[in-house]
């Protein structure tokens, strides 16, 4: 069975995003950037919210015709340009770019989903992953921990009325002092 993994870039003092959807703290150099491709490029599909597709799709689809690119840029547009992506959204009619909209996120349904074959699924969006994990939907939380003290912006997980044990798996850290901190539910 598929797993579904949320893969969050965090501040050390856990936010996702700094004031005003500020992301410039993120250090995302060649070599991190390889990972995300190797790690992002396995998977069976994107599950997005809608404010993160929004995102993706404002620089990805043609971020590889920009000659400054770097290498791992170019190959990262191609890789989310090709993979089927699944939006959930209210308020979206359409999406391009291998994309169908979902309305609601329904347990059953990303179960079925889970049962499918193919890779694994790359969950994105805090609110998203919000609604998945009160569903007990996550298998595993990629969080790569940034060297960075944000401040203030938007935490990555939101107060909870229970509480959930996990197992770490992994650690790995980059040359520019990320930390990925893999763990299972």
């Amino acid at each position: 069975m598929r797993k579904i993994i949320l893969a969050m870039q965090v501040s050390l003092d856990g936010f996702f995003e700094g004031p005003d959807r500020d992301l410039s703290w993120h250090m995302v150099d060649d070599e991190l950037h390889r990972h995300f491709n190797d790690q992002l490029g396995a998977m069976g599909a994107f599950l997005d919210g809608r404010v993160t597709y929004e995102l993706m799709a404002g620089f990805w689809p043609t971020a590889d015709e920009n000659p400054a690119s770097s290498g791992p840029v170019a190959e990262f547009a191609r890789i989310w340009r090709e993979m089927p992506k699944i939006v959930y959204s209210r308020t979206l009619t359409t999406a391009d770019w291998n994309t169908a909209v979902v309305r609601d996120v329904v347990a059953e349904e990303v179960l079925e989903l889970k049962s499918q074959p193919g890779g694994d699924l790359a969950l994105g969006g805090a609110d998203l992953a919000d609604t998945f994990r009160r569903l007990g939907l996550i298998d595993e939380y990629w969080l790569y921990v940034h060297p960075v003290l944000v401040g203030r912006g938007r935490p990555l997980f939101k107060p909870a009325d229970s509480q959930a044990q996990l197992r770490l798996v992994e650690t790995r850290a980059f040359g520019n002092g990320v930390v990925l901190l893999r763990f299972a539910a």
